[in-house]
């Protein structure tokens, strides 16, 4: 990897293919990473209590805490890349060096460990702790590069839409992947995690070469190591990124509460058979990519926020709807009858929707970021990416240990399939639908009025 040509430029004033190598390129960086999130994402709070044996209140446990895991070892990262210093830049060595280590300890987390439940608990909790720390090493430090690589914000806007379109195509393949294996039982979950292990590996790997030329120019922070206090204070006094904190998490929880429980949704509520339940979650990843490509067009012709309003529009309508969707007769097929072929059609029509607005999530908040980066004259991306991030993980957990509990409360039990009390059905129902509606609504009222300057500035004014 030699120095380029192209030293000190802007990379909005490279030429074309060096800018299609910049996006391909961080476009791969996600795609492991994505991977790996999709499918913990859908498919492990299934896994502890189905497959590991976990009571439900116990895996929303599991996951609170590796989320403050996270809450801790986010700023600490961000801080060591802010202030690492390599012929490569501060934030490649992370990603290079973390990418084999993290592909064997995700393959891990599909281990069932021996022993009862609360020898399992303690064993999953180091696995997860190690595989969390690990993530973290690779995905904040690239996560932050996004606003470093250049100040164009039409290009920040392809920049984001190439990582979640990598992270969308990436899930799409785990999703089949998992439906091939997950129905193996643990040994099919184990597969899964070491074919994932391998492909996180590799995309890490090949977003580090790519990226090499152009991270060793890009911008760097200019601040000085800061305590937390002074960290925080600095957070506080950046109302655009308070603004774009909010809004993440906001959405983030209410996509994150519907995927865990989406399956059960699935099977229980809905009353598909099993394996093709896990067939029909590909339309929402389908429809989040085209989500992605929409969106990112519309966001550079006529705003980053109209984009989201728009896109949180289907979405809340997408989730009321799954609210009162008709359950299919589970004595026969899917399409056995018309009935039951208009009630999936129904269904997949919702997903599809629900996905096209979803994608929003995605790329919204972090094209946003960097115009609250640019905010500071310090510029220290990887503080904020961290606690974006950390608020993020934290918000996530709490939800996700909510919902265990608020299941095991409503009486669901994982072993019982479509055998559910009332109050549990309608539990499910609440969390696929009316929860994350209203959170997404709370997201649009925190960016009422957001200053969306020119679209093809370099960096917004402070």
């Amino acid at each position: 990897m030699s120095t380029p040509a192209f030293a000190g430029e802007d990379a909005a004033d490279l030429p074309v293919s060096a800018q299609h190598r910049m996006v391909w390129a961080y476009g791969f960086g996600d795609g492991g990473t994505g991977l790996a999130a999709t499918l913990l994402g859908f498919y492990l709070f299934v896994f502890y209590t189905a497959i590991a044996g976990l009571p439900a209140w116990m895996a929303g446990l599991v996951l609170m805490l590796i989320k403050v895991w996270d809450g801790i070892n986010d700023p600490f990262v961000g801080w060591l890349s802010d202030h690492t210093h390599s012929r490569w830049g501060p934030r490649l060595p992370w990603i290079a060096w973390s990418a084999l280590p993290l592909g064997a300890a995700m393959a891990a987390v599909w281990w069932v460990p021996p022993g009862g439940p609360w020898q399992k608990f303690a064993i999953i909790i180091a696995i997860q702790m190690l595989a969390q720390g690990l993530y973290t090493c690779v995905n904040l430090p690239y996560s932050a590069l996004a606003a470093e690589l250049t100040g164009s914000t039409p290009l920040r806007t392809r920049l984001n839409a190439a990582r979640f379109t990598g992270s969308i195509l990436a899930g799409l393949a785990g999703l089949v992947i998992g439906a091939l294996l997950v129905q193996r039982g643990a040994s099919g979950y184990l597969q899964m995690g070491l074919l994932t292990g391998v492909i996180i590996s590799v995309t890490s790997l090949i977003c580090a070469w790519g990226l090499a030329p152009f991270a060793r120019n890009c911008q760097r922070p200019t601040g000085h190591p800061e305590p937390l206090a002074q960290q925080l204070r600095r957070l506080a006094r950046n109302g655009r990124f308070l603004r774009v904190l909010g809004l993440y998490l906001l959405l983030w929880c209410g996509l994150q509460l519907m995927q865990p429980v989406s399956l059960i949704y699935l099977g229980v509520v809905m009353h598909l058979p099993e394996n093709w339940s896990t067939w029909i979650l590909l339309p929402f990843q389908l429809s989040a990519l085209a989500g992605l490509q929409l969106w990112s067009r519309v966001a550079n012709r006529r705003g980053r926020v109209f984009a989201l309003r728009w896109g949180a529009g289907l979405w809340i309508g997408a989730c009321l709807i799954a609210m009162v969707l008709v359950p299919l007769d589970g004595a026969i097929g899917p399409l056995d009858s018309v009935a039951n072929a208009l009630k999936l059609t129904a269904l997949v029509a919702t997903i599809l929707v629900l996905g096209l607005g979803a994608a929003t999530a995605y790329l919204i908040p972090w094209a946003l970021l960097p115009d609250a980066i640019d905010a500071d004259p310090d510029r220290p991306a990887g503080l904020y990416t961290a606690w974006m991030v950390v608020t993020q993980k934290l918000g996530i957990g709490l939800a996700v240990f909510m919902l265990g509990n608020v299941l095991s409360l409503s009486g669901y039990q994982a072993k019982l399939a479509q055998l559910q009390p009332e109050s549990a059905l309608f539990t499910i129902r609440l969390c696929m639908g009316l929860i994350p509606a209203v959170m997404v609504v709370l997201g649009l009222l925190v960016m009422r009025r957001w200053p969306e300057h020119g679209l093809h500035t370099r960096a917004v004014e402070p």
